[in-house]
């Protein structure tokens, strides 16, 4: 069999793809990745004829969940700033932590951005390493290449991880700041009147000069 030139982009989106009743095969002729959601009676037709013509096709081995998992764990390792790190560790415990972490992440452009960067680094190395497994001829080589290892896990220093926060969280922390140097007797006074400028301003505290 002639080497394929593979759409990666395609074949990426297969192997974190673990939808229920989602089937992806790669065209050992061509390098297309199809994709069967088994939602209309045409489609079934087409994924039947697919898989009694496995000698063409491949089907795709999607990352396990339990894989991807232990990948949000292993980031959460490296974020030394508490208070993220106790955030996010909340956001994944239970069903929907991949939809809470993405939601939560949202929050902190930074750290997300860092988060699929090293999400990257981890589904390329297991595709590389399919590839190589199933002996699979490429025209050329990933677009990401051959030398691709999971990141190593080291912890990253707090001010790194607040210097990517969201601009509302950076305010709040600031404001817990000030309120924890506010002497006890004067917090009542200061309370008091945090809630008059809020109610004067029909809900929205004015904003000191020049922000």
């Amino acid at each position: 069999m002639k080497p394929i030139q593979i759409d990666w982009e395609e074949l990426e989106l297969a192997c974190e793809r673990n939808a229920v009743n989602v089937v992806s095969y790669l065209d050992l002729e061509t390098g297309a990745v199809l994709v069967f959601y088994g939602e209309s009676e045409d489609e079934q037709e087409r994924h039947t004829a697919v898989k009694v013509n496995m000698t063409r096709y491949l089907e795709v081995a999607p990352v396990p969940p339990k894989d991807q998992y232990k990948w949000m764990e292993k980031f959460i390792t490296t974020l030394t700033d508490d208070v993220l790190r106790e955030r996010v560790l909340v956001a994944i415990d239970g069903k929907g932590a991949f939809r809470r972490f993405k939601d939560l992440l949202v929050n902190y452009p930074g750290v997300r951005e860092r988060w699929f960067a090293y999400r990257g680094l981890h589904l390329h190395a297991y595709i590389n390493e399919w590839l190589l497994a199933r002996h699979i001829e490429l025209a050329e080589p990933p677009p990401w290449g051959f030398e691709v290892e999971p990141p190593q896990d080291e912890p990253m220093p707090a001010a790194v991880v607040t210097s990517e926060l969201s601009p509302g969280e950076v305010l709040r922390r600031q404001a817990k700041e000030l309120v924890d140097k506010i002497p006890a007797v004067e917090l009542e006074t200061a309370i008091a009147f945090l809630t008059f400028l809020k109610e004067r301003q029909g809900g929205k505290i004015p904003r000191p000069p020049g922000h």
